[in-house]
């Protein structure tokens, strides 16, 4: 009887990534493995969409770094309005704009880490970063403002944010959209002089910032040498 499942000759490929190459097939169709994994990623992304967002839990481990915290929440309600809504999730709502006007201004950065499309990611990698990017800030000589903590967010909320704040510049880590081989990767998207009505193309982004992409010293390296230069040159 001769052999149906036949394995793609470039299967070395895939010990040197997560992607998805040379998964092999048997007959006309894929092995029961690749199936069955698909589906359980395909999973693990959309579970990392929609874990609720510990804000409570990550603020005891910044503050454990150093950082005061203060938390918000962006105009969308809930998760499903949030996923059907962006434009919602990038403006605060009128209780956390009342809730950032006592909090001491005029700070050179502000970091705000925000649940994104991965809460998954921040948990994982948030404070892990934070406590490599912080002391590269502080020696820079900046004076950083309070970690903000958001709630429903996209990355142009970290304008809005830092633009009440009065800083100088946004530092706004959020949680990348999941994909099927990273349902927990971290972005840090960089604004000079935040306000309302900034584009993406007016920012600079690190992305991929976990142990199985961009490490979080070497992420760290690049976040502060970016923020650095931006200061500088204005």
């Amino acid at each position: 009887m001769s052999e149906l499942r036949t394995r793609d000759p470039w299967a070395a490929l895939a010990a040197l990534t997560p992607a998805r190459v040379a998964l092999g097939r048997v007959g006309a169709s894929l092995p029961t493995r690749e199936v069955l994994a698909f589906a359980l990623d395909h999973s693990r992304a959309r579970d990392a969409v929609h874990l609720p967002f510990d804000a409570d839990g990550l603020a005891q481990e910044v503050a454990a770094l150093g950082f005061d915290t203060v938390t918000v929440a962006s105009q969308a309600p809930d998760r499903a309005t949030y996923l059907r809504r962006p434009d919602l999730g990038r403006r605060l709502d009128a209780a956390s704009s009342r809730t950032l006007a006592p909090v001491p201004s005029g700070a050179d950065i502000v970091v705000v880490v925000a649940d994104g499309l991965s809460s998954a990611a921040v948990h994982a990698h948030a404070a892990a970063l934070l406590a490599e990017l912080g002391p590269r800030l502080r020696a820079g000589g900046w004076r950083l403002g309070p970690v903000v903590l958001a709630h429903q967010a996209r990355v142009a909320l970290g304008d809005e944010i830092g633009e009440r704040l009065g800083a100088r510049f946004a530092i706004l880590l959020v949680g990348e959209r999941p994909g099927l081989s990273s349902p927990d990767s971290l972005g840090a998207y960089l604004t000079f002089a935040p306000r309302v009505g900034r584009t993406d193309a007016e920012r600079n982004c690190v992305s991929n910032i976990r142990p199985a992409g961009l490490a979080y010293a070497e992420a760290a390296r690049t976040i502060a040498w970016l923020t650095g230069e931006a200061l500088r040159q204005g």
